[in-house]
């Protein structure tokens, strides 16, 4: 196996040694970390390897542990190189950067690497990570998509379906009334008339985000912040050739799936025929995470607000609850025995969970933003730990 500790954070050499490295090997294992950009970023790459002909294995780890693990394995094999998307304790190659969505960099690896790489793809694993498009890194990635016909923005809701009933209840772009509800869903499209989406006219559209807004914003419990997350949620790119709607609806498939079926995930990453799959494994996980919200007992701390739930897709709730019903800057959400946590700016999440595991024992992922746990001990025990540590 090929042992490196570089990481590629933006920095043209760190890149470059990524690239020669995977140019160079037998059989590359990609290991990403279980986030919806992770995923996409780790699709882009093995593609790129498959393009010039390099085989690939890709793998998905919840934990550091658990991508750590993955890469010790491969250690049998010296004619293995690992690529971790997130970070590890290996000594392995990894794609984790600080300053902008992995896809983003993970795109411009597989571009060196002789691939064609799928600026929707990057793009959509951005939209995951919280970008809106456009913004920043994301700006190369709509300029070539534009150009190349394969996205148009439009007015209204980004969702991956046509049935706009079934986008809105499911969705986790946005937490409202209608939000994992499908009757309600349905009662809302009914009343304006545009139940199927490619029939919509564009004053429909702009109707119907605007309903959405206001569904969302005016919700008894909602937080300010909510309305400036709506702005990922609504005026979409559109996908005209893809398999899902819009981007944002492609963003939301991955996130869900990379939690709930991570194998359909990657499939989904790697273009293969996997939309149905993938449409289901999102229902599933943003439906439970959407109850999970509603029915948390919750309590607010100085600094963090804690939501208490029974099983839950904890990585996707705790975003929502960050986005749409926290009035303190992180969210924590909390099961018998895993937890997730959402900040709204950069507090080295990763770090704080890293310290509250060694109390409470378990395992632990986190970026600057957001961060993932098990545990071993009492619920109460846990958030004590990590009320200390943040």
């Amino acid at each position: 196996m090929s042992h490196s500790s570089r990481t590629a954070d933006g920095a043209a050499d760190a890149a470059s040694d990524i690239a020669g490295a995977l140019r160079r090997a037998s059989f590359v294992h990609v290991v990403a970390r279980a986030s919806g950009d992770a995923v996409a970023a780790a699709g882009l790459v093995a593609r790129a390897l498959g393009d010039v002909g390099t085989p690939f294995q890709v793998s998905v780890g919840r934990t550091v542990d658990a991508r750590t693990e993955r890469v010790a394995r491969d250690e049998r094999d010296a004619e293995t190189t690992a690529l971790v998307v997130g970070s590890s304790e290996a000594e392995a190659y990894h794609l984790d950067p600080a300053d902008e969505p992995a896809s983003v960099a993970a795109w411009r690896l597989a571009g060196d690497l002789g691939g064609a790489p799928d600026s929707v793809l990057a793009l959509a694993g951005a939209v995951a990570a919280g970008v809106t498009p456009g913004a920043g890194a994301t700006e190369r990635l709509v300029e070539a998509a534009e150009t190349s016909g394969r996205l148009v923005r439009r007015p209204g809701v980004a969702i991956p379906t046509d049935d706009v009933a079934d986008g809105l209840a499911a969705s986790t772009l946005v937490h409202a009334p209608f939000s994992g509800e499908r009757a309600v869903a349905d009662e809302l499209v009914a009343d304006l008339d545009i139940a199927d989406e490619p029939q919509v006219d564009d004053d429909a559209r702009r109707t119907l985000a605007s309903l959405v807004a206001v569904e969302t914003v005016g919700a008894d419990d909602a937080t300010t912040r909510a309305g400036d997350v709506l702005e990922r949620a609504v005026r979409p790119y559109t996908t005209p050739d893809g398999r899902f709607a819009t981007v944002g609806g492609l963003a939301d498939v991955l996130d869900c799936a990379a939690v709930g079926a991570p194998g359909t995930g990657v499939a989904l990453a790697l273009g293969h025929d996997v939309r149905e799959g993938a449409l289901d494994a999102w229902r599933e996980t943003a439906h439970a995470a959407h109850e999970a919200v509603r029915e948390a007992t919750t309590h607010r701390y100085d600094g963090v607000f804690v939501a208490r739930v029974d099983e839950a897709p904890v990585q996707v709730a705790a975003r929502l609850v960050r986005d749409f019903r926290s009035p303190e800057p992180v969210a924590l959400v909390v099961g018998d025995d895993e937890a997730a946590a959402a900040a709204v700016d950069d507090r080295d999440l990763a770090g704080v969970v890293a310290r509250t595991v060694t109390q409470t024992g378990g395992s632990a992922d986190g970026t600057s933003r957001t961060a993932y746990a098990t545990f071993e001990c009492e619920t109460k025990q846990f958030i004590t730990a990590f009320r200390e540590a943040l």
